[in-house]
């Protein structure tokens, strides 16, 4: 630790200053990317997207088929329970 101390001691001031600015930057770029992926109409506008990305990788074939099947069991329920 006493090493780290000297070598800051003897550099130069204005590379300190550079360096300090050079820091801060960082930091508000890093706090406003955790501030952006907290917030909560964000998080829901990702949300939304990758539904949407994973909804069009879906072969319209087997989303079909799936959308029978639902609607065939839906159908089946309700016959179901109006014969009881």
């Amino acid at each position: 630790m006493a090493d780290a101390e000297t070598s800051l001691a003897e550099r130069d001031p204005d590379a300190l200053e550079r360096e300090i600015e050079r820091t801060r930057e960082q930091l508000a770029r890093t706090i406003d990317t955790i501030a952006d992926r907290v917030n909560p109409a964000k998080a829901a506008k990702r949300a939304v997207t990758r539904a949407r990305q994973e909804a069009a990788r879906i072969d319209p074939v087997v989303a079909g088929v799936g959308v029978a099947v639902l609607v065939a069991g839906v159908a089946a329920i309700v016959i179901w329970r109006r014969r009881r």
